[in-house]
């Protein structure tokens, strides 16, 4: 979508206009991303790709947040959680945890019962959710449903 990638540098302007210097870091890192992206592919990316480059730097944050967390660097955490939220904001909206039990039970119905463990489940539900739920949250609802 090659929107999102415009729509990201018109916010990154904007954000510069306004001396928003974390939006604009922020915005500038997922550009950056971009271009990173298409050198390593070879080609000019396609909705999915850009997609992918945004959700690839929110999880890159999450992790950053649990890390800074555990380190009790609240400081620094509260930083990439602001960038993080930045980001999202050029996501597809995210599924609920109900939504979720909701695909994931259905999956399950699917699947015969001797053969019915964790791995088998997310390899089904997975590719049905990529991008509109957490990895996280999709594999602890697998993990409840199991047990």
């Amino acid at each position: 979508m090659a929107a999102l990638k415009d729509r990201i540098h018109a916010d990154m302007v904007a954000a510069m206009k306004a001396k928003d210097q974390i939006r604009v870091d922020t915005l500038r890192s997922a550009l950056s991303g971009f271009t990173y992206k298409r050198t390593e592919a070879g080609k000019d990316l396609s909705d999915a790709d850009e997609l992918d480059v945004v959700r690839r730097q929110v999880k890159q944050r999450n992790d950053s947040v649990s890390e800074y967390q555990k380190a009790k660097r609240e400081d620094l955490a509260a930083k990439e959680a602001q960038e993080r939220d930045i980001l999202m904001a050029y996501l597809p909206a995210q599924k609920s945890a109900e939504e979720v039990r909701e695909i994931v039970k259905n999956a399950m119905a699917g699947i015969p019962a001797e053969g019915r463990n964790q791995g088998s489940v997310m390899k089904v539900v997975m590719p049905q959710l990529k991008g509109e739920a957490d990895g996280n949250l999709v594999r602890q609802i697998v993990t409840e449903e199991l047990g």
